[in-house]
């Protein structure tokens, strides 16, 4: 247990020093490994690694076409397609309602949350500015749309926090409808009615939109655009084929990635680019959180993971409660959603399913629980997403990170126990 609790201090504090989980992951194992009595070498090359390839191999695919899906969503101009045309028809009163429902569109078309960012960022840019609004509010508005309730909470959605437990729980993309859907109504809501009101605060001390410092990159590009009805097909695509069809999720990208291509064929000298692009972008991804659920595999091979897991079991009540709080940790001291869900599955999974079939819960609970509390500690300072889009808008923490914390964090939190006492009346 010691060992355990040691080596997961060493991940958090070397991750919150911005160190790659890459190489982190593996030190932080072989803590675990030597303070469990386990071969250290043996331990990295046999039981971390065939955590690390056996995610790698089930989840590569995803990974890489989700990322060829975004880029060329990105560089045939579609997201911004689609992005102009929702801030547009919100109006500039509705600035914030604008940009986030903007970037929950495309997230939830499956897109991925890094490329939404970039996306996105220039069309905020201009209507905060016709709006009048503090710069300071962009990255949480950004982060509303595009890091909640999109990623975790919608039932259906392609985002691969909510695919990770499918093959855990035996469930789908659905799973757990009503609880998903009422989570998600209080992290987007409750997220944009704080917002605003923040947006008054700061309109009431004096803090409006202020010119960034280099405003060289930002400007929105209206030349060749497509249609935006058109560039919804793509997104469309993915999420019926998906969800109605039954598609895998593989199948489902492939066909909104050849989509985009029949679409916009008259740019077709650009598409090797983009789809190249994209699959190196995605080696990374994959990487890291395959890194992280070889941590777990470790974890649960040392004689206290027996411990832990009883520990954890002991939690008072509902059984979903020590699973969103060990899904919740790990996603904060890996700074990942998708990694902290990652070890903690790998590490659980298989005796939360257990738990299903005995306790009466239905395990498509366990799958909506887990995904929605990946959701919430990951958005800690040193998070990815958090670093990309404070150095995309500009902003420091100090400007805007309390701001992405109760839009990231407190308010997912609090949806998470909403839906846990929903699961614990029955309401799946």
């Amino acid at each position: 247990m010691f060992g355990i609790i040691l080596g997961l201090i060493v991940l958090m504090v070397l991750a919150f020093m911005g160190w790659s989980i890459i190489w982190v992951a593996p030190i932080a194992a072989g803590v675990v490994a030597l303070t469990g009595g386990l071969d250290l070498l043996e331990a990295y090359t046999d039981t971390y690694m065939s955590g690390f390839v056996g995610f790698a191999k089930q989840w590569f695919p995803v990974f890489m076409l989700s990322a060829i899906f975004g880029k060329l969503m990105a560089d045939t101009k579609m997201a911004t397609s689609i992005a102009e045309g929702l801030a547009k028809l919100m109006g500039t009163k509705r600035a914030i309602l604008g940009v986030l429902l903007a970037a929950a569109v495309l997230t939830y078309g499956g897109i991925s949350l890094f490329v939404v960012v970039f996306a996105i960022y220039p069309l905020a840019l201009s209507l905060f500015r016709e709006a009048n609004i503090s710069r300071k509010l962009l990255p949480a508005t950004v982060a509303l749309g595009a890091f909640t309730f999109t990623m975790t909470a919608l039932p259906g959605t392609p985002q691969i926090q909510n695919l990770i437990p499918i093959p855990y729980f035996q469930t789908d993309a659905m799973a757990a409808p009503i609880m998903g859907i009422v989570a998600a109504l209080i992290m987007g809501v409750g997220g944009y009615f704080y917002l605003i009101w923040r947006q008054k605060q700061l309109t009431t001390k004096g803090e409006v939109f202020v010119e960034p410092k280099d405003n060289s990159v930002v400007k929105v590009d209206d030349d060749h655009k497509p249609n935006i009805w058109l560039s919804l097909l793509p997104l469309a695509a993915v999420i019926l084929t998906l969800n109605l069809l039954k598609w895998d999720i593989v199948v489902a990208l492939l066909a909104g990635n050849i989509l985009i291509l029949l679409l916009n064929l008259t740019k077709f000298r650009g598409f090797v680019k983009s789809i190249n692009e994209g699959a190196v972008s995605s080696i990374t991804a994959i990487i890291n959180t395959s890194a992280a659920v070889g941590f777990g595999t470790v974890v649960q091979n040392v004689p206290g993971f027996e411990r832990l897991t009883e520990l954890l079991m002991r939690i008072p009540g509902n059984p979903l409660v020590s699973e969103a709080v060990a899904v919740n940790l790990l996603a904060g001291a890996t700074g990942s959603a998708s990694g902290g869900m990652g070890i903690a599955l790998e590490a659980l999974g298989g005796k939360y399913y257990e738990l299903s079939q005995t306790s009466g819960i239905d395990p498509e609970a366990f799958h909506r629980i887990a995904s929605l509390a990946s959701g919430g500690l990951d958005v800690l300072p040193h998070n990815g997403a958090v670093l990309t889009v404070l150095t995309i808008t500009g902003m420091t923490h100090k400007d805007s990170y309390k701001d992405i914390a109760v839009v990231g964090i407190i308010i997912p939190i609090i949806a998470t126990i909403v839906a846990i006492i929903m699961a614990a009346m029955g309401i799946y």
